[in-house]
């Protein structure tokens, strides 16, 4: 696999935005997809890292651990960052 960065925008999950990298339409609908498929499998998760490790596989399934691991550590602070703009200093109550 590529660097993960150039890997992500070009497969369309990642974009840049300025000198802010923010995640695409394709990637939030497989956010969606992967907290839906840990929720109905009643996974107990509280780790961002979970929905997006799910999110990637689905994307990339033969990826390597490392490979896997790469991806995840790229895109945890860029979800963190759209999450934060979302939901402002809170993230809302369970």
């Amino acid at each position: 696999m590529r660097d993960p960065a150039d890997q992500l925008l070009e497969d369309g999950l990642i974009r840049r935005d300025g000198d802010r990298t923010r995640t695409t339409p394709r990637w939030q609908a497989a956010m969606a997809r992967a907290a839906l498929g840990l929720q109905r499998a009643e996974a107990p998760w509280g780790d961002l890292r979970l929905p997006i490790a799910a999110a990637l596989l689905e994307r990339y399934p033969d990826a390597t651990d490392a490979e896997l691991a790469a991806l995840v550590e790229l895109m945890l602070p860029v979800e963190e960052a759209e999450l934060a703009a979302a939901w402002g200093a809170f993230p809302p109550e369970p």
